[in-house]
């Protein structure tokens, strides 16, 4: 918690399976995997206000959408707060963000290495600032996915920015330093508590892309 008042909130929400009933727990891999970056904002934002927080899932696969339940039943409840919202997903809780980025409190949402099966709604996106993040070695789950969803999603975002780390692959352990300072840069300037990373508004390949 920071110190005063809330100003602005953080939602994280980690990565998972397609499909299991089974029940999530903090130390499984893909929550182990987000918690450098819960640590990272809580420090960089604390001061200003910022309450970073993990959602922990009821059940480690995506099944029909449990995970965007999951994500909308914390936005609920940090509602109470007043504060703008900035959601921040990997893998399959990319997936997850970017389709309950609709909730009211949401300003923006960013994906690391998102699962974005063909034909995922945009809608919900409509007036919220998007950042999608693939390293373009991913093996996992497929940076054309991301570029697929960014086209279909620039129409409605009030402004998308899609980034594609060479050499880095779905874990985000290569070049991990970079992962970091987008995702903290970009939360904390779309609540109000930072400046924006330079790249994320630098030079754009023929497809739009930010290429690092």
């Amino acid at each position: 918690m920071p110190p005063g008042p809330v100003r602005a909130v953080v939602l994280l929400a980690h990565g998972g399976k397609s499909k299991s009933t089974a029940p999530a727990a903090p130390w499984q891999t893909p929550a182990l995997r987000m918690y450098p970056f819960l640590l990272d904002l809580a420090r960089a934002g604390r001061s200003g206000g910022l309450l970073a927080v993990q959602l922990r899932y009821r059940v480690r696969g995506y099944n029909g959408g449990d995970p965007v339940d999951d994500v909308r039943w914390a936005l609920d409840r940090l509602a109470v707060h007043a504060a703008p919202v900035c959601l921040l997903g990997h893998s399959m809780g990319g997936r997850a963000c970017l389709r309950a980025a609709g909730h009211p409190g949401v300003v923006a949402v960013a994906g690391l290495a998102p699962w974005l099966p063909p034909d995922e709604p945009v809608d919900q996106l409509a007036g919220r600032r998007v950042l999608l993040v693939h390293g373009r070695a991913d093996r996992v789950t497929d940076p054309a996915g991301s570029r697929a969803f960014a086209v279909r999603a620039r129409s409605v975002a009030a402004r998308l920015t899609e980034v594609e780390i060479a050499g880095a692959g779905h874990a985000m352990l290569r070049r991990p330093q970079l992962w970091h300072a987008l995702a903290r840069s970009f939360c904390l300037a779309a609540v109000g508590l930072g400046e924006e990373d330079p790249r994320l508004t630098g030079p754009v390949d023929g497809d739009g892309i930010v290429q690092l």
